[in-house]
């Protein structure tokens, strides 16, 4: 078996090269390629990645190369974790935002728009080089933001699966604070990727008992506190919603926090040019403590999980994926891409019936579907007034005097990435 890692270089690798060698029972490979254009970092990574593999005893061979094509020849499956711009773009993704009272995040509002602008062109481009090579790989995407850059793919009739780790992060800890084991949690997760609540938390199954209420009776302080918001919302909601979703519920004083500190995105810049240091140790044979401060916890459990399922080689009987509706949020169109509980073999994922939603969030739900719509357009056919309708559609955004100075910052900041700017 062989799987390619497009974005190899990233900080973020050595926890999916631990992941592979603990799980490689579930996930036998035996060649993994690293792609990245920064050769400096893919040497670095690529090196500890070797080194971890040997300390565990796992008998795949890593390659390191530049060459996509190379890289994704007869792959299995292309997992995509790039990052266009790198953390400098994320930084102004955190920024300019702000200066018209609008959060700013690296994958919501203006700040995700632009960088779904700058990742869909590459992230295609990619996408028909793997096509080219091997039709039949699968594309597992953990590229940001996730359900406009599945959404791409699938559209484009590329054989993709979306994934992220808020889901595997929830049940984890949801399984320690009810003193069960993680593979006996099952989530009623549903929405959008990033725009998501945990309807249910199910010991067992679908069908078990949902011991939800119990949670957040019992431990509601320490949810709160993990998704960073008051523990009335979570209570007078009675669901567990994202910590993505203070964005909106709690938007202007998020806003007021943002301002107040440094970006996300220095800090991890900071946390990168340390990661970078400890790797070029060749004393170093296992994933630093660092890294969990990184972000991308359970990544590698997830991504493995996945990859098995399509790959025919086992893997979790459900799993959270982003994939396409078709019919299972009645109240989206059949191509929106939604991020809910799913059955994933060998023909790809498909979703779990859902109950009928509460207004309170398929209302959310459908707004942030149509701006997704129109970012989509506005990533694969540019224009300065497709970005305007995208942000005006956007209900952190809504305003037109906003939405009019946040397109002209976003081309502003984005020109270079931009190939109609």
């Amino acid at each position: 078996m062989k799987l390619a890692v497009v974005g190899g270089g990233s900080t973020y690798t050595p926890e999916l090269i631990d992941g592979f060698a603990r799980l490689r029972d579930t996930l036998p490979i035996e060649e993994l390629v690293l792609v990245d254009p920064a050769a400096d970092r893919l040497e670095l990574v690529g090196g500890l990645a070797r080194r971890i593999f040997a300390k565990q005893g796992h008998p795949g061979r890593i390659v390191t190369t530049s060459d996509v094509d190379a890289g994704v020849a007869d792959a299995d499956a292309v997992l995509l974790q790039l990052r266009v711009g790198g953390q400098a773009a994320r930084n102004q993704d955190e920024t300019w935002p702000l200066e018209c009272g609008c959060v700013g995040q690296e994958t919501t509002g203006a700040g995700g728009l632009a960088k779904a602008l700058r990742t869909v062109p590459v992230v295609l481009d990619i996408a028909e080089r793997v096509r080219r090579t091997n039709p039949n790989a699968w594309i597992i995407d953990f590229t940001n933001p996730v359900g406009i850059v599945t959404r791409a793919l699938l559209q484009a009739g590329h054989k993709a699966v979306g994934l992220c780790n808020v889901a595997i992060g929830f049940q984890r800890k949801f399984a320690k604070l009810l003193d069960v084991a993680p593979g006996d949690v099952h989530l009623d997760h549903v929405g959008l990727n990033h725009l998501t609540w945990e309807t249910g938390v199910r010991l067992g199954g679908p069908g078990g008992d949902d011991l939800l209420p119990k949670l957040l009776a019992e431990h509601g302080d320490a949810v709160a506190a993990d998704l960073r918001m008051p523990r009335e919302i979570v209570d007078r909601l009675g669901v567990v919603p994202s910590y993505y979703l203070r964005y909106f519920y709690q938007h202007d004083a998020v806003v007021e926090e943002l301002k107040t500190k440094p970006s996300r995105a220095a800090e991890v810049a900071e946390m990168e040019r340390e990661l970078l240091k400890m790797y070029g140790d060749p004393t170093l044979d296992e994933k630093p403590e660092l890294l969990a401060k990184r972000g991308g916890a359970f990544y590698s459990e997830a991504a493995v999980d996945l990859a098995a399922s399509l790959l025919g080689n086992g893997g979790s009987p459900y799993q959270v994926v982003n994939t396409v509706n078709n019919g299972t949020l009645p109240f989206l169109p059949d191509d929106a891409v939604i991020e809910v509980q799913a059955t994933v073999d060998g023909k790809g994922a498909k979703p779990l019936s859902v109950p009928k939603l509460d207004p309170l969030y398929a209302g959310l739900i459908a707004n942030v579907t149509g701006y997704e719509d129109l970012a989509l357009q506005a990533a694969l056919h540019g224009g300065r007034d497709r970005v305007f309708k995208a942000l005006l559609a956007h209900p952190l955004v809504g305003q037109y005097t906003y939405a009019e100075q946040l397109t002209d910052r976003l081309i502003a900041h984005n020109r270079e990435h931009l190939a109609w700017a």
